[in-house]
């Protein structure tokens, strides 16, 4: 559920960046990186972003095009990394990795028809965060100067967890598990056309009358990215279910369904395995230079891609800089 069907039910609304210069927002870097990274490899050429040796780096051109807007409104991003997956993600891994499969043989057999647009759309469904990815990710935000911290699991879990004591203002996120999670302001379309979109919990919770528990307890009911759904139980019917019963297992209960390791999926939610060892510093000082070669020399990316992104970084990180102390 944590994916479209929570969207039917969150609180959300348009948030002008005026509103919220001069804030810390925790990425999910997992999230914000696939984005990026589909993005690219649909509306691209692969050469582009492909080494002599065939390895796949889109994440730099991802990185290099998405920061500036984050620079240009005065917004410090704190990259969170997915630390080890719990085994209770098992399935939902498997699935995933099932359907890249698909997607690649499907891929194949359009690259054999010549179907160029068919072709590219299935190019990105078979994106994937390799080890590269996740290295060369790193590297260049290093050279960035932007901070970034690994998370003992899940990253959204770790973004959320600094949300709600204060670390972060806000959780960058496309994912409506944030709210899961119980992060208290995720913001959507971060780095889209237009403003983003706000997601709050406690205005999610007071508009259907439940806690924050029993939002879990529904998004359960309808199926997460750790267990399946009750068939034919969606985002309203689950809301009233607990709202009649009270909560996961009464409805479970009175429905004679169950659903395997309920509890140590609501206590994930709950009590995720998260870090307080992490520290980061607003000020942003590039080295662009060393981000230009390592991008374009050392990784083969075409400068032309990247150099538009390079050129706002320096422009905005100076500009942010001569505001704050002005």
């Amino acid at each position: 559920m944590g994916n479209a069907d929570l969207r039917s039910l969150a609180a959300l609304s348009e948030c002008p960046f005026a509103d919220i210069e001069g804030s810390v927002i925790a990425v999910d870097a997992h999230n914000w990186l696939y984005r990026y990274l589909t993005t690219t490899v649909k509306w691209t050429n692969d050469s582009i972003y492909t080494t002599d040796d065939g390895t796949e780096v889109a994440n730099l051109v991802g990185i290099v095009q998405g920061l500036p807007k984050f620079f240009e409104h005065d917004l410090t991003p704190v990259f969170v990394f997915d630390g080890g997956v719990t085994d209770l993600k098992d399935d939902e891994v498997e699935r995933r990795r099932e359907n890249r499969k698909e997607a690649e043989e499907r891929l194949e057999q359009a690259k054999e028809d010549g179907d160029a647009i068919e072709a590219a759309r299935l190019s990105a469904r078979t994106v994937r965060l390799t080890e590269t990815i996740h290295e060369t990710s790193r590297e260049l935000l290093e050279l960035l100067d932007v901070p970034y911290i690994d998370a003992p699991a899940e990253g959204e879990a770790q973004a959320a967890y600094m949300n709600r004591i204060g670390d972060a203002d806000y959780v960058g996120s496309e994912d409506y598990d944030t709210l899961l999670f119980g992060a208290p302001r995720t913001l959507r379309g971060l780095t889209s056309k237009g403003h983003p979109e706000l997601m709050e919990l406690q205005p999610t919770l007071d508009s259907h009358e439940i806690t924050y528990e029993q939002l879990v307890d529904a998004a359960m009911l309808c199926g997460t990215d750790f267990n399946e759904g009750i068939n034919g139980i969606g985002p309203k019917t689950a809301i009233k279910l607990i709202n009649e019963h009270g909560d996961l297992f009464a409805v479970l209960e009175a429905r004679g369904e169950h659903i395997e390791f309920a509890d140590r999926i609501r206590e994930l939610f709950f009590d995720p395995p998260v870090t307080d060892e992490y520290s980061f510093d607003r000020s942003i000082e590039p080295d662009l230079s060393a981000a230009r070669e390592y991008v374009t020399e050392e990784w083969e990316v075409d400068a032309g891609e990247v150099e538009r992104g390079f050129e706002r970084i320096e422009s905005s990180v100076v500009q942010t800089g001569l505001d704050r102390w002005s």
